[in-house]
């Protein structure tokens, strides 16, 4: 089996576009990927392109190893988001093709279940007014939809540092956030790379009445000594790593003990092998993994793949039923949530197909996406506000 070529379709919304790759063959089996890009999505087509005649056509899918290898080093430069993200969506592919070539889910190509099911957490869901009595209806919704977990970043636009005043509000944010999911569901807090790790221990023992799961990104992720301050002085689990796009650069993160959870993005990190490799490095470590998930349909079922085959797998992101929720139908098979959980299944591949009339509908826009400015929450940039 040879690979004849490779089509690349975006989906866009105000805030964010997805890219989908499908990977087509010269025995007619396409296999499909996808990633999401903030504000790189025509480089990564760019990238696509160039890497379709350097590296892709007429390699073998089932050498996903190999074609891996060469998009990352053959190009004699150092991978980054782009091309780590290029790799990704052509490597998924590959997970597919093989599956529905040989009959079987990619979990089984990667050894085998070790769960039935993965717990699922809602982001993207208080997209509304940001106030108490607002989030508190949203997350009450959540909870309607059967999820026993979710996650916020209540902090505004906060950056360093966070002022009194603010520092009360972000308290009654997610303390109605609380009073209205109760005592059992998983309260995830997200920081987003905002803070200094003065300001973010502080938030953090401010906080720590409402049991958060974990603490997320409490400080930017380029300075890993700035990260270990913050571990050695909170009594919650911390998580990071949606910003590393290199399986090596975890090295130091691992050393560094600094973390309890780790986030690659499978869309951004090389893909599901990647992923794998990495988790089985961090059960060495004694971590767990929580893979970033801001994608469609596709990238949630190569996470799941993930999901299924690691031990030390905690828990996946889901905006699909709050964050664009129309957008599903240009997946079909699209994994759902249950009563909180995704389900194993035994589709061959990834279990998914791209449906390009339907992705037609939705044409790539000039998406934003900025913390910083205010109403970020919201997932709608300044001009449509």
């Amino acid at each position: 089996m040879r690979i004849t070529g490779i089509s690349t379709h975006v989906v866009g919304t105000p805030w964010r576009n997805l890219t989908y790759v499908q990977v087509h063959t010269d025995e007619g089996v396409t296999g499909v990927g996808e990633t999401r890009m903030l504000g790189h999505t025509d480089a990564l087509v760019g990238y696509l392109k160039e890497a379709q005649a350097n590296h892709i056509l007429g390699a073998d899918p089932f050498d996903t190893e190999a074609l891996v290898r060469r998009m990352k080093y053959g190009d004699y430069g150092r991978a980054g988001e782009i091309v780590m993200s290029g790799i990704a969506l052509v490597e998924m592919a590959c997970w597919d093709i093989k599956g529905k070539a040989l009959g079987v889910p990619v979990w089984q190509l990667l050894g085998g279940k070790v769960t039935d099911r993965v717990k699922a957490y809602a982001n993207g869901w208080y997209t509304t007014e940001r106030t108490p009595e607002a989030y508190h209806k949203a997350a009450q919704e959540v909870m309607a939809r059967g999820y026993k977990a979710l996650k916020i970043d209540p902090f505004g636009t906060g950056h360093f540092e966070l002022d009194h005043e603010q520092s009360l509000y972000a308290v009654s944010l997610i303390e109605a956030v609380r009073d209205a999911i109760g005592p059992e569901t998983e309260l995830m807090l997200e920081m987003h790379g905002r803070f200094s790790p003065a300001t973010a221990v502080r938030l953090a023992h401010e906080l720590a009445p409402f049991k958060p799961a974990w603490l997320e990104e409490p400080v930017p992720p380029e300075n890993l000594k700035a990260l270990e301050k913050v571990a050695a002085k909170v009594d919650m689990p911390v998580a990071t790593g949606e910003r590393i796009h290199d399986r090596i650069e975890f090295r130091e993160l691992f050393e560094s003990q600094a973390v309890d959870i780790i986030q690659p993005d499978v869309g951004h990190i090389g893909g599901i092998w990647e992923t794998r490799k990495l988790a089985a490095t961090a059960e060495t470590h004694y971590m767990l993994v929580a893979p970033h998930n801001v994608g469609g349909s596709v990238l949630t079922a190569a996470s799941l793949q993930v999901g299924f085959t690691t031990p030390n797998f905690k828990i996946l992101e889901h905006f699909n039923d709050f964050a664009d929720a129309e957008i599903k139908k240009v997946v079909k098979g699209a994994p759902e949530v249950v009563d909180g959980y995704f389900y194993l299944s035994d589709a061959p591949g990834l279990g998914v197909e791209l449906d390009t009339d339907a992705a037609a509908e939705f044409p790539q826009q000039q998406a934003r996406f900025d913390l910083w400015a205010e109403g970020w929450e919201q997932r709608r940039p300044k001009e449509s506000r």
